[in-house]
């Protein structure tokens, strides 16, 4: 079968490669460039600890050693600590890193990759579906044809996937503007970012009185001022004088010695493509949606993008086209990028000086703060991963399901877990093989061999029923898990989001629930002509 198509060698499109290749699934990632990223120390995400999870596993890298680790948040208003945040060290924390670093880590991995072939030189001219493929014509010096199974467009905000498509992008136009700088200098705090509101020092200029201060490594930071509405120019001068000012400000005296690295200006738009599917092509990341205001990141959810297509792609091509799984990734997707965007366009007025969010936060500046800081944590309606509540493939009618801390369609908690092999491994190391996972809660195992309670109590037929599933499964056994009673059986997908958690060893509940994440069973002579729109 041909291999699948992606446009685009940033960090989304590589991620898809990698997490398709994982699968067994081969890919042609078209890059218009030579090849690589200039750096620029300017330009970094920050990754809430899921994703930060899914790039080490396709990398095979620890972050912490590339970005950092936020050891903590603080939240300032004038000269009064509104609120702070201390992170333990085992607990989950955001991950700070330049994006050109993810890219990089990205193609070392993929260079290994013998199912993963990036073709340099080579932008996109036209693309041609027809029943069987996809065929997509390059120009440049290695432009050719093209043939693959399926196109992922993850060509960033100028989309030429999107275009050829006829997709329409609708939304809003610099909805913030930040100047930024990424500079090296010693700070009262490490490793721990501050977000700064109306500091006593403010002085007059195209500045808004708000600055953020996130920890790079090797003693560099990265610094954004908001910026008011319009389009004033921020000259060298002015953002030299604005450097000047805040680090004299946070250190209490003269300006620190410092080294400027990188200054930028960044604009952020909203905007969220009508179709992320066009038959046989996909778009992920930038081109299916702009966001990032309020401390959002659009980055993050470019991975997750990556992570929910990648696992059913990869099923679609090792199984056939399934029609309603592969209308699962936009209905998904896309319904969780919408309600971030309509929380943060709600919070925008009052955060801003509108006045317009006394419906969710009464008036209060503390409030306001405390919004600002869910959207940079990634947390509450700003920030939080998204659950697919409303997804279709979401099975109906368990008898035997019961709740858990986890909301279903929710990503689940990094629990240590028992593999079939009895080594010790944590839950999120399973994911994204294509399989879904079967978790059995059994108090006491952990003590025990793996020989003396794999053939006892309920588990010989759990793995029954597990083997019975109409898509390959994996059974993993947990001491516990947070707000599951002992012997209830989770089913989880293979991008780590909870489809239900049941009542003991259920096996009709379970495959029902298995047969639905998959999208049903598949009806006779259905083929992909059903999703060419």
């Amino acid at each position: 079968m041909d291999p699948v198509i992606i446009v685009g060698a940033g960090p989304v499109g590589l991620t898809l490669a990698l997490a398709l290749a994982r699968q067994e699934v081969p890919t042609v990632v078209l890059d218009e460039g030579p090849g690589k990223e200039e750096p620029r120390p300017a330009r970094t995400a920050v990754l809430r600890p899921d994703t930060a999870a899914l790039l080490e596993r396709l990398t095979g890298t620890a972050l912490d050693h590339h970005g950092v680790r936020w050891t903590g948040w603080r939240s300032m208003r004038r000269r009064q600590v509104v609120s702070e945040i201390a992170f333990a060290p085992d607990e989950p924390a955001p991950v700070h890193i330049a994006q050109h670093v993810i890219s990089g880590l990205l193609r070392a991995a993929a260079a290994d990759q013998p199912l993963v072939e990036i073709a340099a030189d080579n932008r996109l001219d036209s693309i041609e579906q027809e029943p069987s493929g996809v065929t997509a014509h390059t120009r440049g010096p290695n432009g050719t044809y093209w043939r693959g199974s399926y196109l992922a467009g993850c060509d960033g905000t100028r989309s030429t996937v999107r275009k050829l498509q006829d997709i329409r992008f609708p939304g809003r136009t610099a909805v913030e503007r930040h100047a930024v700088a990424a500079l090296r200098t010693e700070l009262p705090w490490t490793e721990q970012a501050l977000l700064h509101r109306m500091p006593p020092w403010r002085s007059s200029g195209p500045f808004a009185g708000e600055v953020t201060a996130r920890p790079l490594p090797d003693g560099a930071w990265r610094l954004d001022w908001l910026l008011p509405p319009g389009k004033d120019l921020i000259t060298p001068e002015l953002l030299v004088a604005r450097i000047r000012e805040t680090l004299a400000g946070w250190t209490d005296g003269a300006t620190p010695a410092y080294d400027l690295l990188d200054t930028g200006v960044h604009t952020v738009h909203h905007r969220l493509a009508r179709r992320w599917r066009d038959g046989r092509v996909f778009l992920a990341g930038d081109a299916a949606h702009l966001l990032g205001a309020l401390g959002t990141q659009g980055l993050d959810e470019g991975l997750r993008d990556a992570d929910n297509l990648a696992w059913k792609l990869a099923s679609a091509w090792h199984h056939g086209p399934h029609e309603a799984l592969l209308d699962s990734y936009q209905a998904e997707r896309r319904a969780v990028v919408a309600a971030r965007l309509r929380a943060t366009d709600q919070a925008l007025p009052g955060l801003r000086g509108g006045g317009g969010l006394r419906h969710i936060v009464p008036g209060t500046a503390r409030g306001h703060d405390a919004l600002l800081t869910d959207g940079h944590l990634g947390r509450g309606a700003l920030g939080a991963p998204g659950a697919y509540t409303a997804s279709p493939l979401a099975p109906r009618h368990l008898q035997g399901e019961i709740p858990v801390d986890t909301p279903r369609g929710a990503p689940v908690t990094d629990v240590q877990v028992t593999a079939e092999d009895g080594s010790f491994v944590r839950l999120r190391d399973r994911l994204g093989r294509g399989t879904l996972l079967v978790l059995l809660i059994a108090p006491g195992t952990g003590v025990w061999d793996r020989k003396h309670w794999v053939s006892a109590g309920v588990m010989p037929r759990l793995a029954a029923a597990v083997t019975a599933l109409p898509h390959p499964a994996e059974l993993l056994v947990a001491e516990s898990y947070p707000g599951a009673p002992a012997h209830s059986v989770l089913l989880v997908r293979p991008d780590g989001h909870l489809v239900t958690a049941l009542t003991g060893v259920r096996p009709a509940d379970l495959y029902a629930a298995a047969e639905a994440t998959v999208g049903g069973a598949v009806e006779e002579g259905v083929g992909v002509e059903a999703g060419v729109r």
